[in-house]
């Protein structure tokens, strides 16, 4: 009876590895089984997290009182104000389209110039940019730390005074949370083969196997999470954002940015670093032109023709993308 006992919890333990082999190879998790990766000077707790999403809605982080994180990056909107580029104080405008920040816990960087190594380092950028929250931390913190509630939170969180280290980790551990991996398209390659229909089946296998989307957006990320040229301007010498190239002034980094995610892309309009395309058909009608002849454009990318049908199933995939689950958290 022992042998039998001993080989069934033998068989169990393969089985439940070999499970586990099988998703991490094809990257499907369950919603409740997503690990975030977080530093291990800032692992997330729930306290650091509430801490974050209350500084992430407070405008009292921007000079005026005017901006909060949450203005660029709107909840309802996947985390993005769906604007070409974004407001800031005093009625100023960015340089860029704000991204979603949905997912991003898996970034390797962060920023359009994939140069900063954390969310921690992100934190403060908008905080301090002139055109955005265009706030002084040396006067910002004193002012946090007069608020009792956030006092007491870093006291308890980070067992210090408010400052400049908890307002980063605080931020960054709430922004963690944000997980959006459990759209139709994630319930179908978990085996619901009813998620998705036909036309967007279709719509996947011309994403996979007949264009060359995947090669800067795989699954199951929709990112390569590298900066890159596609190509949207033939010539950068007359625009003054010229990409990467503003970080190290290498002419190769000429209008590289970072390759964004496609999860919610049906959410994120509109498109491209800068905003200049307006609808997903906009996009494909970009690449299906091969982009324009830049001399540093990734050479992945070539013309190609779609029929009507065709383009109508790669729209239908991209837009199966799209997961809201993470509204739950703010219904209050």
């Amino acid at each position: 009876m022992r042998e039998k006992n001993f080989s069934f919890l033998i068989f169990i333990f393969f089985l439940v590895l070999s499970v586990f082999h099988s998703c991490s190879n094809k990257s499907y998790f369950l919603p409740e089984l997503i690990s975030v990766p977080a530093p291990q000077d800032n692992p997330t707790t729930e306290e650091k997290a509430e801490l974050g999403r209350k500084l992430f809605f407070d405008k009292r982080l921007s000079r005026d009182g005017t901006i909060s994180c949450a203005t660029c990056h709107n909840p309802r909107k996947a985390f993005t104000d769906q604007l070409t580029t974004s407001r800031g104080i005093n009625g100023q405008t960015t340089e860029r389209n704000s991204p979603s920040i949905l997912n991003s816990g898996f970034l390797k960087t962060a920023m359009f110039d994939a140069h900063l190594q954390s969310l921690e380092l992100q934190v403060i950028v908008p905080i301090q940019e002139k055109t955005e929250m265009g706030h002084n931390m040396k006067e910002l913190i004193p002012q946090l730390r007069a608020i009792p509630e956030y006092q007491a939170a870093a006291k308890k969180s980070f067992n210090r005074d408010f400052d400049a280290y908890v307002l980063t980790r605080s931020i960054s551990a709430f922004e963690r949370t944000l997980v959006s991996m459990n759209s139709r398209y994630d319930q179908f390659q978990r085996g619901d083969k009813q998620a998705l229909s036909k036309t967007e089946q279709a719509g996947l296998k011309l994403f996979t196997e007949k264009l060359y989307c995947a090669k800067c957006h795989p699954a199951p990320y929709f990112t390569t999470f590298e900066a890159e040229n596609n190509g949207l301007y033939q010539d950068y010498e007359p625009i003054a954002d010229k990409g990467r190239f503003r970080i190290h002034l290498d002419s190769n980094d000429i209008g590289k940015f970072k390759v964004p995610s496609l999860r919610n892309i049906e959410l994120t309009f509109p498109y491209m670093h800068d905003g200049s395309m307006k609808t997903l058909e906009d996009v494909i009608a970009h690449y299906s032109k091969g982009g324009q002849k830049h001399p540093k454009k990734n050479k992945v990318i070539e013309p190609f023709q779609l029929s009507v049908t065709e383009q109508k199933q790669l729209i239908a995939f991209l837009k199966s993308l799209t997961d809201s689950s993470y509204l739950k958290k703010f219904e209050n």
